[in-house]
């Protein structure tokens, strides 16, 4: 039997991340009772004392049993928990080294959308792939540059160490590690009884680009707000690093390390974002939207519309059109 531990973290912890979990892996123990087959799962809340926690100041957690009190754990799930990151990790810092020491001793560890902070606090996502909530992205990135933030993904699974997007993606993380230690066949019941889209692997469609402008670089700032407010416009790469006065190299080095996407990638993601709220207003075609944005050739801005949110433009209408 596998023990996990759900961790109750310090602060505004996640309700739904918290009985949602816990609620997945028991209904699996049952169904495979039902099954005639041994339960897979002894599921703990853990904190670091056995005090009740409020969550918002509205409703109080109750651990079960204490970081003190587990001696080897297989799975530590870590929530989602709200509030300034920086203050997030520093009051949750007993739960590092325990965290450190149970992986070291074989256990997997897992985070559900901003609790990547209080993993990626330990160290053990440094150099790996790891997703978070979008919204997110930026300060993960300022706190934590040597882990690689893949912030369209649904789900990391690097070494036994699992991240997953933003907000109730976390069920699809839950999902994953129910289909890895009780088989697909659990995993499907699961997805019916939590109505879960079993194969949803990206949060880019819900992405909202916000220009990434959380830097201080004064001249990259000027070239975003350029693109920003001409990118109908044929626009070039040495016409912005002229306008910037500043050499098309270290321009390009500059824009990326302040951005995370080159100049051409930004300006693909500018006019991707103009044309999903043109989609969501369900007023025109995906042609209309298409010319719109200043794209002619309708293949390519297909493909440049399905790289940024992983689904096509008539996809992206079909399903958040306000107009049905």
């Amino acid at each position: 039997m596998k023990h996990i531990s759900i961790l109750v973290p310090e602060g505004d912890s996640s309700l739904s991340n918290l009985e949602a979990t816990f609620k997945m892996f028991n209904m699996t123990n049952d169904a495979l009772k039902k099954a005639g087959k041994a339960p897979l799962f002894s599921t703990h809340l853990v904190g670091t004392h056995n005090k009740a926690r409020l969550s918002n100041g509205m409703f109080s957690i109750i651990p079960d049993t204490t970081i003190d009190e587990v001696d080897k754990t297989d799975l530590i799930i870590i929530p989602a928990i709200h509030g300034d990151y920086k203050e997030v990790v520093a009051k949750n810092g007993a739960f590092i080294p325990w965290i450190k020491q149970q992986y070291g001793n074989g256990a997997e560890v897992a985070s559900l959308c901003i609790g990547a902070f209080i993993l990626a606090g330990t160290g053990l996502l440094d150099g790996r792939d790891c997703a978070t909530h979008w919204l997110a992205a930026s300060e993960f990135r300022a706190m934590y540059p040597e882990v690689n933030l893949i912030d369209d993904k649904i789900i990391t699974d690097s070494n036994g160490l699992y991240t997953s997007g933003g907000a109730y993606s976390s069920l699809n993380l839950n999902l994953y590690l129910v289909e890895k230690f009780a088989g697909r066949e659990m995993a499907v019941l699961s997805s019916k009884i939590f109505e879960i889209d079993i194969s949803r692997a990206s949060q880019s469609p819900f992405i909202i680009f916000k220009g990434q402008k959380s830097h201080n670089d004064k001249e990259v700032l000027k070239a975003q707000e350029f693109i920003e407010n001409n990118y109908l416009d044929k626009i070039t790469v040495d016409e912005l690093s002229e306008k910037v006065a500043v050499s098309r190299r270290t321009f390009e080095r500059r824009f990326k390390k302040a951005t995370s996407n080159t100049v051409i990638e930004y300006l693909q993601r500018v006019k991707v974002e103009a044309a999903k709220k043109e989609l969501e207003k369900g007023r025109k075609t995906v042609n209309e939207v298409m010319y719109d944005v200043g794209y002619n050739d309708p293949k390519a801005f297909r493909d440049v519309f399905k790289k940024h949110t992983r689904v096509t433009p008539l996809e992206y209408l079909n399903k958040y059109s306000r107009v049905k």
